[in-house]
């Protein structure tokens, strides 16, 4: 056999990688869609969050993204280099992702070793510990926020986004809280436009609109899942409101209020923890927005998002083989 024929065979995969490609046809896939260039695409989307979480924090917000991205970078560099034994480049921007999306989860008051902490779980326990990226079954952030969540219940409760001083916004309570344990129906501008109080990415709903839509155009996100979550939410949020539960807590409310429009658009399209197929999307982010909807109103959480994002995270598998699309010619016949 003639070496240099395999050789010159060889196709760049849509990964960017200069290897033999061994996989089913089709082999073309464009350079520009691998993981760093998705990733890029979704810190571009965040950058209007990130604006308006300046604009309503001022510097708590940059000292919250700053401290959880570097954390991630660091945890990232030494889980890889320490436990894996494996050379590691942070190039691809994921853990910058992570720690991005994590910090602008947390409450603007959350102390710096919570981002910290936070953020090494958000790597270690959320995707160093399945494999590394593309093995881990639970968003990372998510991962990393329920951990600190649970650890830290002072300092992430709803307490922690009341400051005893300062400006206006930051001695009110979140919208949602005040809904459910004060009994006050929130503006809806404020909630649209974003100078409310809330987690750092959660205040602007025109802010979350905007960087997802761009996620969408560049089909970077799955726009089945945002949608199939929002109409779901409205949908269950629309039956509450008119069996009048939490009557201050109306369908616009559910929508334009809390982590819902942030989490469909940043958290639930992460491609790895989300299926591969169309209904399973649609099922992914309808069963997401169901599960926010019912916490919001039946438990003791004013928000709900991340846990529902991590429940249905782990049906992933099973929407997958069960939305798995049959093969052309029909399912292949089993001998009896």
């Amino acid at each position: 056999m003639d070496e240099n024929k395999g050789d010159s065979k060889k196709i760049v995969s849509s990964w960017g990688e200069g290897r033999p490609l061994a996989a089913p046809s089709p082999h073309l896939g464009e350079r520009g869609a691998g993981t760093r260039a998705m990733m890029a695409d979704v810190l571009i989307a965040l950058a209007p969050v990130f604006a308006a979480s300046l604009w309503v924090f001022g510097w708590y917000a940059l000292k919250q993204v700053g401290t959880c991205v570097l954390a991630c970078l660091g945890a990232e560099y030494l889980f890889h280099t320490l436990l894996r034994k494996k050379p590691f480049s942070l190039d691809d921007l994921s853990a910058a992702v992570t720690g991005a999306v994590l910090a602008l989860s947390l409450p603007w008051s959350a102390p710096w070793y919570v981002a910290v902490i936070g953020s090494f779980a958000a790597v270690g326990f959320g995707k160093v510990i399945f494999g590394g990226l593309g093995m881990n079954i639970f968003n990372p952030a998510m991962v990393g926020r329920a951990f600190v969540m649970i650890s830290f219940s002072v300092a992430m409760g709803a307490g922690a986004y009341v400051a005893a001083a300062g400006p206006p916004i930051l001695t009110e309570a979140t919208p949602l809280s005040a809904a459910k344990m004060q009994a006050l129906s929130p503006a809806l501008w404020p909630l649209f436009l974003g100078n409310v109080n809330g987690s750092l990415g959660e205040t602007s709903a025109l802010a979350c609109l905007a960087g997802g839509a761009y996620l969408c155009l560049r089909r970077t996100a799955s726009w089945e899942i945002p949608l199939s979550m929002i109409l779901s939410a409205a949908l269950f949020g629309g039956l509450g409101q008119a069996a009048g539960v939490h009557r201050e807590i109306t369908l616009l409310h559910h929508l334009l209020g809390g982590a819902l429009l942030f989490g469909a658009f940043f958290i639930a399209t992460d491609p790895v923890t989300s299926p591969l197929t169309r209904w399973g999307k649609v099922l992914f982010g309808g069963g997401i927005g169901f599960f926010v909807v019912l916490i919001r109103l039946f438990s003791g959480y004013p928000e709900g998002v991340m846990f529902a994002v991590l429940l249905m995270n782990a049906f992933v598998p099973l929407l997958n083989r069960w939305t798995a699309p049959l093969p052309l010619g029909g399912p292949v016949p089993v001998r009896e």
